[in-house]
C-alpha cells in the first residue's frame, strides 16, 4: 500500500513549504516506478486555502473532517507546512486534537520552517531536539522552553520528529526522508531531477540576517556601538570604549551585557563579522586584506571567527554569495 504524506498547510502558508515536499515525494513516486507516496494537503478549516503569496490551494480534506473512510486510515508521514504568522496564530481545539492524534499514529511527524510552532501549541515538541527558520528560534524558544533548538541545522531528526528550518529546507528534509524510505540511490536520482543538493553544503546560518549588532541599550551605548561599526578595524578593547561615555571599565562591562545581551567583546566580533560578510559579498580582495579591514589579526583568526557566526568558512561564503573574483581564505 503507498505511504500517506499528509501535509497539513496552515491559513496564509508559505506555498513553497507544500509545494516543495510535494515536488519531491511525487519525483519519488516517478524513480521508483511505482505510487510509493499517496499525498494529500490537509486544511484547518473548509474552504481554499489562501496562501502567503496569494495563491489558493484545494485541500484534500479538513482536519478533523474526514470522511468515515479517511478517518480509519493511517496517515505514514505528517508534517505541518509554516506561514509567515505561524508564531501568533491560534489553532482551533479540533486541529490541535487532530495534530496530536494524527501524530500518535503516523509512523513520523514534524514541520517544515514555522509550521513548528503548531506542533509546539499541540504539546508535541516536549523536551525534544528540532530545528526551524533562523530568525524563529528565540520565538520557539519562549514558546516551548523545553525543546533544544539546532539553529544552523537544516533539518533534524529526533525519533519520530522530523522537522526543517526556512521554506526550502523542505525540500531537503524530504529528500531526507525518500532517502529512509528508498535508498541512496533514488534519493540522489530525486535530486537530480530537481537540480537541487543531494546534500546541501553548510547551515541555515549562512543565509541569516539576525540583526544581532543593530545598536541597542541608551544612546550613550548606542553611539559607541555605531562607532565600532563604523571603524571595525580598530582596537575596541573595554578601556577605550568605556572612556568614549565616561564610565569605568567595569562598569561599562556591565552596563553593555545587560542592555545589549552580549558582552563587549562578543559584540565587536559580530560587528567584524558582519564587515567581513558585506566584503566578501561585494569585494575580492585577499583573506590578509578583509582580516586587517574588520579588525581581525589574521586571516586564520577570521576564519575561525567566521565559520562560528555563520557556519562555513568565508571561502565557501564568497562562493556561494560573492558577486566578484573569487580568492580562498
Amino acid at each position: 500500500m503507498p505511504k500517506i504524506v499528509a501535509i497539513l498547510a496552515l491559513p496564509g502558508v508559505q506555498l513553497l513549504d507544500v509545494s516543495g515536499p510535494l515536488d519531491v515525494f511525487a519525483q519519488a513516486n516517478i524513480e521508483a516506478g511505482r505510487t510509493v507516496y499517496d499525498l494529500r494537503v490537509v486544511a484547518c478549516r473548509p474552504g481554499p486555502i489562501r496562501s502567503s503569496s496569494g495563491v489558493r490551494l484545494l485541500p484534500d480534506e479538513v482536519a478533523g473532517k474526514a470522511s468515515p473512510e479517511r478517518a480509519q486510515e493511517r496517515i505514514d508521514t505528517l508534517l505541518v507546512a509554516g506561514a509567515p504568522d505561524a508564531a501568533t496564530a491560534q489553532l482551533s481545539p479540533r486541529v490541535i486534537d487532530w495534530l496530536r492524534a494524527t501524530a500518535a499514529r503516523a509512523r513520523r511527524f514534524g514541520s517544515v520552517c514555522t509550521g513548528a510552532f503548531a506542533l509546539a501549541a499541540s504539546g508535541l515538541l516536549e523536551r525534544r531536539r528540532l530545528t526551524t527558520h533562523w530568525a524563529s528560534v528565540e520565538a520557539l524558544a519562549q514558546a516551548c522552553p523545553t525543546v533544544s533548538i539546532e539553529a544552523d541545522s537544516l533539518y533534524v531528526r529526533d525519533g519520530k520528529l522530523r522537522t526543517a528550518a526556512g521554506v526550502t529546507a523542505g525540500l531537503d528534509l524530504a529528500l531526507a526522508l525518500v532517502e529512509e524510505d528508498l535508498g541512496r540511490e533514488i534519493a540522489m536520482q530525486v535530486a537530480s531531477q530537481l537540480v537541487m543538493f543531494f546534500k546541501r553544503p553548510g547551515g541555515q546560518l549562512q543565509f541569516s540576517r539576525k540583526g544581532e549588532t543593530r545598536p541597542a541599550g541608551r544612546s550613550a551605548l548606542q553611539e559607541v556601538q555605531r562607532w565600532v561599526a563604523a571603524n571595525p578595524a580598530l582596537a575596541h578593547r573595554v578601556p577605550e570604549l568605556a572612556e568614549r561615555v565616561g564610565l569605568s571599565p567595569r562598569h561599562f562591562a556591565r552596563l553593555f551585557q545587560a542592555e545589549v545581551g552580549l558582552t563587549p567583546a562578543a559584540w565587536v566580533e559580530a560587528v567584524r563579522v558582519d564587515a567581513a560578510r558585506a566584503l566578501l559579498e561585494a569585494q575580492a580582495e585577499a583573506p590578509k586584506r578583509v582580516a586587517a579591514r574588520c579588525g581581525f589579526a589574521n586571516a586564520d583568526t577570521l576564519r575561525r571567527a567566521f565559520i562560528k557566526h555563520v557556519g562555513v568558512s568565508p571561502a565557501e561564503y564568497r562562493r556561494r554569495f560573492g558577486g566578484a573574483a573569487q580568492t580562498s581564505i
